[in-house]
């Protein structure tokens, strides 16, 4: 045996040196991985904000901030990065050092729509950012001016755009979002026609609804609701599958004769591609901790929203399964690349 031939093992002398050499090179490679997960976080975690101080982006972000910090030891501070429909800061997280100290919040625009929308992104979601968790979503709720709209029901609304193509408007807070996206989608789901009037955020869009500027929107569930109470705007349908504890009375488009229509508000956070697996790993398991307490998670369910099955795996599917629906939806509307 002493004499075996050099090929007996199966593999040439050279592939097996190579081989040998790969393995002894990733023995060090992984354990500074380890290491590195050990020590982390060394040094104050900046969370990046893609959009302005005051929006429900913000309201979120320093929730989570204050009691991410508490779980992993170490301070946290927000940076707002508002510009390009979130471009600007989702590109400075995936930019950034890949060792954990700078994380990010995202949503459906910067992940999901705009490399589509935008052709000049300058950076792709599926290869630059890692996802880490997936911290909510929720439906959107489609309204009209209670006080001025002569729209009571969603069949109403429906028969007013068929019968006037393209003299209906809706408002958004921008191109690419949430409300836009569902707007489009809508139009196409029940075969009418209406114009899209970008606002410069959500402020001015809801200014413009409640003085009847505009007939409809689609917005979030929770910032409708203070709104609804007051008896200012009138909800007509919700855009999730299911009905939201907040509108039990209030049907789903899906419900109303159109199955499968489904638009959420969302969002989670990421960290630039190359982030050693085991900080990931650290940052989920902080996050799902931080998610699954009473204060957040009751917080959020009373807003009516969802905390999903949360992890790397599931907002990594849920991200390219929203890109997947929102191309679809885009190509179909023929919305153009800006």
């Amino acid at each position: 045996m002493a004499n075996q031939h050099p090929k007996a093992s199966g593999k040439p002398p050279r592939r097996r040196s190579l081989l040998a050499a790969a393995c002894l090179l990733g023995l060090p490679l992984a354990a500074a991985a380890q290491d590195a997960a050990r020590d982390y976080p060394s040094k104050t975690i900046t969370l990046i904000v893609p959009y302005a101080a005051g929006g429900s982006s913000d309201v979120r972000a320093r929730q989570i901030a204050q009691k991410i910090s508490v779980t992993l030891g170490q301070s946290v501070i927000v940076d707002y990065k508002p510009g390009a429909n979130g471009n600007i800061g989702t590109n400075a997280i995936a930019k950034a050092a890949p060792d954990g100290h700078v994380i990010g919040l995202g949503n459906l625009a910067p992940l999901a729509v705009n490399k589509t929308l935008m052709p000049n992104t300058p950076f792709d979601p599926a290869t630059d950012l890692v996802p880490v968790i997936l911290l909510e979503k929720g439906p959107l709720v489609l309204v009209v001016n209670a006080e001025k709209s002569p729209h009571k029901s969603l069949k109403d609304l429906i028969g007013a755009l068929k019968a006037a193509p393209g003299k209906m408007s809706y408002a958004s807070a921008g191109s690419g979002g949430s409300f836009h996206m569902a707007g489009e989608m809508f139009k196409s789901s029940v075969g009418a026609s209406a114009v899209h009037i970008p606002y410069r955020g959500g402020g001015p869009m809801m200014t413009a609804l409640l003085g009847n500027e505009i007939p409809m929107m689609f917005i979030n569930q929770d910032v409708a609701l203070p709104h609804i109470k007051a008896g200012k705007l009138r909800p007509l349908a919700v855009s999730s599958l299911k009905r939201n504890n907040l509108y039990p009375d209030v049907p789903t488009v899906a419900e109303s004769g159109y199955p499968g229509f489904e638009a959420l508000s969302w969002s989670g956070m990421s960290v630039a591609a190359g982030t050693p697996a085991p900080i990931v790993a650290k940052l989920e398991a902080a996050f799902n901790e931080v998610m699954g307490s009473a204060a957040i998670k009751t917080k959020l369910e009373s807003n009516g929203f969802v905390v999903p099955p949360q992890g790397s795996k599931v907002y990594s599917d849920f991200v390219a399964a929203e890109k997947a629906r929102w191309t679809q939806v885009i190509q179909k509307a023929g919305i153009k690349p800006q």
